[in-house]
């Protein structure tokens, strides 16, 4: 008599293990794509930052340290955000007021950051201003 055999095999097939191993790198790719992206995404988040308290800085002390004069400055900060800053007169007419009544000058402050202007993607900030200085009589 010949004994019954049974194939009682417990496992998976070598189909099966191909199948779950390129599900497993297709995710794996989409998830470190994914999070490449938002690193990327913190570290241009992080410059625009830098750049606004840059900028915040330059239009705070404009007037403070030395005289509200209409011109231009320009400098460097951290080896990265190049600035400019430019004073000039403002300009306005509401109505019939005469601007030489007037006991205050009215200048326009206008600060621009910009950094990468090696890349292809220069990027910069613009803040502007206005700022009042009492006229010497």
């Amino acid at each position: 008599m010949i004994p019954n055999r049974v194939n009682n095999q417990k496992g998976f097939s070598l189909l099966e293990i191909l199948i779950a191993f390129c599900i497993l790198a297709i995710s794996l790719g989409i998830l470190l794509k994914i999070f490449s992206a938002g690193v990327n995404t913190a570290i241009v988040s992080e410059d625009y930052t830098a750049a606004v308290q840059i900028a915040e800085s330059l239009m705070a002390k404009t007037g403070l340290e030395s005289a509200l004069l209409p011109g231009q400055d320009s400098g460097t900060e951290n080896e990265k955000y190049d600035w400019q800053v430019t004073i000039s007169p403002y300009m306005f007419n509401p109505g019939n007021i005469d601007e030489t009544s007037l006991t205050v000058a009215i200048f326009k402050v206008k600060v621009v950051v910009s950094w990468d202007a090696s890349k292809a993607k220069s990027r910069q900030i613009e803040l502007t201003t206005i700022k009042l200085v009492n006229k010497t009589l």
